[in-house]
């Protein structure tokens, strides 16, 4: 990690007259990401004379925690690399402040990475990931189930009944893996999407201000009683192994549910995988979306110089470069055109196209990382055979006294 400080402001000048603009990373200990910030910062820097970005990486494990300190001592940089789900957060918390970049900045953006508060951009991201499931051809043709696509994804029941169908083959453990031995923020970017799929949420969205009827309705309880059916039936462990891509690969389960960052390991082991969409359980297929993105400070002293790299850094040609280095979804439509494996019929083009027919972002609100930590006990709970719809009535609860407390999160 560099150790500069930083000074109020995050800005200052540099010995030649040229402005310094402070910049922090949770890339640090990551080369291929921090390279590609690198060269960003290194290409602004030469294209004019009155700035210069200073780069300050830290390891992600203890980067919030810096950001925090720093906003406490009012010194954080202009420039600061938000996760996704944090970004109503830090703006509620007067971290952050709208980008103020030309509105056609964002033309052919994933909408799931940028960072949006009623309507105004305070991030934007240059790369994306997708939740999908991953089979084999032989697999689902002994079981005798259809190939789902993202046009014709599975529905609820035709994906239980594949299930039922891969379990009585007797090859696998279990007929599915949903990586239920993960924990943090993995269960609400992996469960949520199927609790919307069923027509739940946790919160509700048209005011942000309760949870209740959207995380203990009717179809949450569905969801919820579907989730731990799967372990009660047999189909899936209550908990998995620590990594469910190995244990899929060493013939565990016959359906893989995760990430395309499993995508090289699972088609490196098999030259019959299959990538499948989610399941359609009512209200079309959901997979999550918001990875790390930039944003720009409140106490910025220089906005128009930290506005004036965010604008340069992005260019086509620096998303290309990260989705090169790093291998994730570039965040651009122009973007993955140019790249072989995300362009029209490339074998990462089902991921682009999950990402932007089916992302729907965490719950765009300052309550959200309390909302997370509750819904992660909720259905850890769930999974371990306790009364849903008791336990999605505390979830509530819970989360609207939350709320309450804060005074509803308003800026």
């Amino acid at each position: 990690m560099a150790t500069a400080g930083c000074a109020a402001g995050g800005a200052g000048e540099s010995p030649d007259g040229a402005t310094t603009i402070d910049l922090w990373t949770h890339a640090g200990g990551n080369e291929a990401e921090l390279g590609v910030i690198n060269t960003i910062v290194d290409d602004f820097n030469a294209s004019q004379d009155d700035y210069v970005v200073k780069v300050t990486d830290f390891p992600q494990d203890a980067y919030n925690d810096a950001v925090v300190a720093a906003a406490t001592s009012d010194s954080l940089p202009c420039i600061v690399d938000i996760d996704g789900p944090n970004v109503a957060n830090w703006a509620w918390a007067g971290y952050i402040q709208p980008l103020g970049l030309p509105d056609d900045t964002y033309e052919g953006q994933l909408p799931g990475t940028l960072g949006k508060i009623d309507g105004e951009v305070y991030s934007y991201g240059f790369f994306d990931v997708a939740l999908a499931m991953f089979s084999r051809q032989s697999t689902l043709d002994a079981a005798g189930v259809r190939v789902p696509t993202v046009d014709d994804p599975w529905t609820g029941d035709e994906f239980n009944d594949a299930l039922a169908k891969i379990d009585a083959l007797g090859t696998f453990d279990y007929a599915v893996d949903f990586g239920t031995g993960g924990g943090g923020e993995w269960i609400p970017y992996a469960y949520s999407p199927l609790l919307q799929s069923f027509g739940g949420d946790l919160i509700d969205r048209s005011t942000f201000e309760t949870a209740d009827g959207a995380l203990n309705g009717p179809e949450a309880l569905e969801w919820a009683e579907w989730f731990r059916g799967l372990i009660e039936d047999g189909y899936m462990a209550q908990t998995s192994g620590e990594d469910a891509t190995a244990d899929f690969v060493n013939g565990t389960s016959g359906i893989l549910y995760t990430g395309n960052w499993a995508d090289a390991t699972v088609r490196g082991a098999f030259d019959d995988a299959v990538v499948l969409p989610p399941p359609d359980f009512g209200n079309g297929p959901t997979i999550g979306a918001g990875s790390w993105q930039w944003g720009l400070t409140s106490g910025c002293d220089e906005v128009d110089g930290a506005r004036a790299y965010l604008e340069f850094a992005h260019d086509t040609k620096y998303f290309v470069d990260y989705a090169e280095a790093i291998g994730l979804i570039p965040a651009t439509l122009d973007a993955a055109a140019e790249i072989p494996a995300f362009a029209e019929g490339g074998e990462s083009r089902i991921y682009l196209e999950l990402a932007n027919q089916f992302a729907v972002v965490r719950p765009e609100t300052a309550a959200y990382p309390y909302i997370s930590s509750v819904f992660q006990k909720a259905t850890q709970d769930i999974l371990a055979a306790g009364d849903p719809q008791s336990i999605l009535d505390k979830a509530v609860a819970d989360i609207d006294r939350d709320i309450q407390q804060n005074g509803g999160y308003t800026f």
